[in-house]
């Protein structure tokens, strides 16, 4: 697979249906790919004994790399082949401790996409619905030079 001819949504497709690696990213906080469509994500994430803090909660940079992770794939699943992103901005806010050992379902969703950026937003929930953090994300739209 040429990954430089695929769209970012035929990239995100192939990673979760096993025809190209996770990103390394993903053996250091457990996502997985659930949900792969134009503008939309859905990650199964879990925190495990690696990410807590020195108090013993999980610490706040899983939720971080979680919500930089699924408003970036939401984000990139509606670029052309070509074209890449980075993140300028991100703003989250934390609703309650992040569960260990617990199943948890991460969304991202474009809200915009212009030709230079993409504003995407992003939150992890419970099975139940609960909410345990929210994410705004800006993107910056890379295109190559002429």
């Amino acid at each position: 697979m040429d990954i430089k001819n695929m769209s970012g949504l035929e990239l995100l497709t192939a990673m979760s249906d096993g025809l190209l690696p996770a990103p390394s990213i993903t053996e250091t906080i457990p996502m997985k790919m659930d949900v792969i469509e134009k503008g939309n994500v859905k990650f199964i994430v879990i925190a495990d004994s690696r990410h807590l803090n020195p108090v013993g909660g999980v610490h706040g940079g899983f939720a971080a790399t979680v919500l930089d992770s699924v408003t970036g794939c939401a984000v990139h699943s509606t670029l052309d082949a070509g074209i890449s992103f980075g993140t300028v901005d991100l703003n989250i806010k934390m609703m309650r401790p992040i569960p260990i050992n617990t199943h948890l379902f991460a969304e991202g969703r474009v809200i915009n996409i212009s030709r230079n950026l993409g504003v995407s937003e992003g939150d992890i929930k419970d099975a139940a619905g609960k909410i345990y953090a929210h994410a705004t994300c800006t993107c910056s739209i890379i295109r190559p030079s002429a």
